[in-house]
């Protein structure tokens, strides 16, 4: 199998209530890959499956030929990394120490951080705009604060793998740019980025594949120029966009809801 994470015939059933059926996508090195959709069309359970939080009813998920379920939780740790949605902070630990949390998976139990461990959070929380943050308690950040926060911590795994659920929400416009950035340079090293994505524009304008979720199937998959039609806009969300470009890329806004 190619290298890659590779997710095949995902199905998902919670609460008697079918959620996803036979849902296909992979996530090459050094791609981002966006999963769009409208609100309850499965996209985070879809994210929750791969990472071993929601039982599949079938799936096929793998890393590099290494199916995932046989990995153990260190393992698996150190390969998938998370940016969850709106996750509370509940310890009050400084902001240094909570995106150190994320070095666990590379140190035995009760060892002490090393030099590389400390760099990778260093490194981390300056990307993120978080170093600044980092003698605060992490239970008295603001929302958009501690959503950098988590995605610092999550940058410090290393993993191969990052999977984020809307990592932009609850952020003001400057730094919701800052993070898609960050996900763009995070490919450029290799990592393959997975994230649950919103806003139609960043997903046109930094993701180089996009899967489209409708009704718990993939409406759509490939180029998000190729996604992005407005026929599929119209099945999907029930709106209509304008399009326009500049020097800087392409934009696309929803000015209509249609008839559902």
């Amino acid at each position: 199998m190619n290298a890659g994470l590779h997710v095949k015939n995902l199905s998902v059933t919670l609460g008697g209530n079918s959620i996803l059926r036979n849902v296909s996508f992979d996530v090459k090195p050094g791609e981002v890959v966006g999963l769009i959709g409208a609100n309850g069309a499965g996209k985070s359970t879809a994210l929750r499956a791969v990472l071993g939080l929601a039982e599949p009813d079938f799936a096929e998920i793998a890393v590099n030929g290494t199916p995932v379920a046989g990995m153990s939780p260190r393992v698996r740790a150190k390969t998938l990394s998370y940016v969850p949605q709106g996750a509370p902070v509940h310890w009050p630990l400084t902001v240094e120490r909570l995106v150190g949390l994320g070095r666990i998976p590379h140190l035995l139990p009760w060892q002490d951080m090393r030099a590389q461990d400390s760099a990778a959070i260093e490194h981390a929380m300056r990307a993120t705009d978080c170093w600044r943050l980092r003698d605060r308690l992490a239970t008295t950040l603001s929302g958009g604060e501690r959503a950098l926060v988590l995605l610092a911590r999550t940058m410090a795994v290393g993993a191969p793998y990052m999977l984020a659920d809307e990592p932009t929400a609850s952020l003001d416009p400057y730094h919701q740019l800052q993070v898609m950035d960050i996900m763009r340079a995070e490919a450029a090293r290799g990592i393959g980025v997975l994230l649950v994505i919103h806003d139609l524009s960043h997903a046109l304008r930094y993701c180089d594949r996009l899967v489209l979720i409708h009704d718990g199937k993939v409406l759509a998959s490939g180029a998000p120029d190729d996604v992005l039609t407005d026929e599929n806009l119209e099945t999907a969300f029930h709106v209509a966009v304008s399009r326009w470009q500049d020097g800087t890329g392409q934009f696309l806004a929803p000015h209509r809801t249609g008839g559902r």
